[in-house]
């Protein structure tokens, strides 16, 4: 008898971690009790659809045609550097943008298949459903500047030109050194376990962001947020934020935060199938150009690895910026000077 409850306890307490672990399905955009559809949108190769916003000038008439990749926890509106350039400037360069909302964000549709390849075969086919043509520049910021790194292993010969903004960086990425592991350790200990979790295990990252036992990541988490990770220009650009970009927060998650943020950080710090340390200049006959920038008192990504990057890509046009955190982007001139830079080689 006393086996017999004894099995019965241990098959009751498998079963409810195993519900304890699993996340709820998504809300579908457009499905019964899921948010509406509001954007445009393209139907992907596998049936998925991808949701979309364009800026700028009319494409049939745009000199420069970029695909921008947003940030974590971000929407197709948040594209910073349309949103936060003039319209003069957008017209006097001739520049079309167009910003998506990655799968499991906003209005697209999860992937959950999602791997480092297929988020770069979604943009290229972004490109051709819109008409952009053989070529067209690429812009990611944030954990959208770490797409970027795969637009270049998968795609390099759709892109006229790519720019990287404070991307984050993978600490199991096999280039970096050991030296470098200081940086994973000036994170709060929080995030640093979220990533341990992420890497090495993904299956339960919705536990451990769900439950109430430790701290879960601060990048994660709206009710209980570490404003410690921001540097002092940061705080400076959070109080100007205003409603329609926190708005924007909370819509980035509205199909549910596993498919959305979650999956971001799976598949974002899991193991990568290349490493970005050994990409070969894709723009040998210069012919275009990849940037890359980064804020010297970003609490997010440490400048250290940028610069240690930087230095074992020496093709990588490197801009480090004095005094400035993880969200420069949206500081007065910043965006207008990256577009330049990438599109008119203007220091």
């Amino acid at each position: 008898m006393f086996k017999r409850l004894t099995f019965l306890l241990l098959v009751g307490l498998l079963a409810w971690a195993y519900q304890a672990i699993q996340p709820p399905p998504p809300k579908l955009c457009g499905s019964p009790g899921g948010p509406l559809v509001t954007a445009s949108r393209i139907k992907l190769r596998d049936g998925r659809y991808l949701a979309y916003k364009e800026h700028g000038v009319p494409k049939e008439v745009a000199g420069y045609k970029i695909i921008y990749v947003h940030a974590f926890g971000s929407t197709r509106h948040d594209a910073l550097i349309a949103t936060t350039v003039t319209k003069e400037v957008l017209e006097d360069l001739g520049v079309y943008i167009v910003s998506f909302d990655r799968p499991g964000y906003g209005e697209s549709d999860p992937d959950p298949k999602r791997t480092r390849k297929s988020l770069a075969l979604d943009i290229e086919e972004l490109g051709d459903q819109l008409g952009l043509g053989s070529k067209f520049y690429v812009i990611g910021y944030s954990m959208g500047g770490q797409v970027i790194w795969k637009c270049l292993q998968y795609i390099p010969h759709r892109l006229a030109g790519a720019t990287l903004i404070a991307p984050v960086v993978n600490y199991w990425w096999p280039g970096l050194p050991a030296k470098l592991s200081s940086a994973y350790y000036k994170q709060p200990p929080r995030d640093q376990w979220a990533l341990r979790v992420a890497h090495h295990i993904p299956w339960l990252i919705y536990w451990w962001n769900t439950q109430k036992l430790f701290p879960t990541s601060s990048v994660v988490s709206s009710s209980n947020p570490n404003m410690n990770i921001f540097s002092r220009q940061d705080l400076e650009i959070i109080r100007n934020a205003n409603v329609s970009e926190r708005d924007n927060k909370v819509q980035a998650k509205q199909q549910g935060e596993f498919e959305s943020v979650l999956r971001d950080m799976m598949v974002g710090f899991g193991t990568w199938e290349f490493d970005p340390l050994d990409l070969k200049n894709p723009f040998a006959g210069k012919e275009g150009s990849v940037h890359l920038w980064q804020g010297d008192e970003d609490l997010l990504v440490p400048v250290e690895l940028q610069r240690y990057i930087a230095e074992k890509l020496p093709w990588i046009h490197y801009h480090e910026l004095p005094g400035a955190g993880h969200l420069f982007p949206a500081a007065d001139g910043i965006s207008e000077a990256i577009l330049k830079a990438l599109l008119i080689a203007e220091k």
